[in-house]
């Protein structure tokens, strides 16, 4: 993964072990690590998404948090724009 002006950028290597359509995605990253992504239907128009992440020891977890959410973010306005 890369900020679109080439600031940072990380890989994000990841082994899918559960994938239900439009319910659940579960993933490994390759340090083992887990992570859950949950769609949850709010209503006949919108969907919460929700992910839980095993976090590292490298970085604070606010930290962790604020990168998750903005992946997040970004994902909600892909979406949005979408028709």
């Amino acid at each position: 993964m890369e900020a679109k002006d080439g600031s940072s950028g990380f890989d994000f290597d990841r082994t899918y072990e559960q994938v239900k359509a439009n319910e659940l995605i579960v993933y490994s990253i390759s340090d083992g690590r887990k992570v859950e992504v949950s769609f949850i239907k709010d209503n006949d128009t919108r969907t919460k998404v929700a992910t839980v992440f095993e976090a590292e020891n490298t970085n604070p977890i606010e930290m962790q948090r604020g990168g998750w959410q903005a992946i997040l973010n970004i994902f909600k306005a892909y979406v949005e724009t979408r028709n």
